[in-house]
């Protein structure tokens, strides 16, 4: 794709974060079956839905600019998505916490790529005068930062604890 200018960035971007959601949600889903605390699951689960929220919203985006949510794949999170299937999913584990803070761990690097985007698709969003959108976005990124810090409470609250 050739960029003339920030709106085919932000379209592009858009696109990028559907589909880093798209794996991402994949992901959580694993990361929440596999999650031995009965809070880290519920939070998981919460996140599998927020994600799917973001997906919708950002669809609704893409197409009302006549473009496909699915012509872009983002290469980042799937080394994210790697990473953390290598390292929570796969790895073997004789403590069920030491997983389980390793869960927390692999989720907030997805997130934090999530906040980055979700940060600058709202800007571009400001920017070109989409308001209603960079509303929708703002959205999308305070349920995020949302999960983010309800991960960090979790582990500063008792899981990284009964893993040391």
């Amino acid at each position: 794709m050739a960029f003339a200018s920030l709106k085919d960035v932000y379209i592009d971007q858009l696109q990028d974060l559907y589909s880093a959601n798209k794996q991402a949600r994949l992901t959580t889903q694993k990361l929440a079956a596999a999650a031995k605390d009965p809070e880290l699951q519920k939070a998981l689960e919460a996140g599998v839905i927020g994600i799917e929220n973001g997906m919708t919203a950002l669809d609704a985006m893409i197409k009302g600019h006549g473009e496909s949510p699915t012509a872009e794949f983002c290469k980042g999170m799937e080394g994210i998505v790697k990473e953390a299937q290598a390292h929570a999913l796969d790895a073997d584990f004789t403590n069920d916490e030491v997983q389980d803070a390793v869960i927390i761990t692999q989720y907030q690097r997805m997130v934090h790529y999530a906040l980055a985007g979700y940060g600058c698709v709202r800007t571009f969003a400001k920017r070109l005068g989409h308001d209603e959108e960079a509303r929708a976005l703002e959205d999308c990124l305070k349920e995020t930062r949302s999960g983010d810090l309800t991960m960090s409470e979790l582990a500063m609250g008792g899981i990284n604890k009964k893993a040391a």
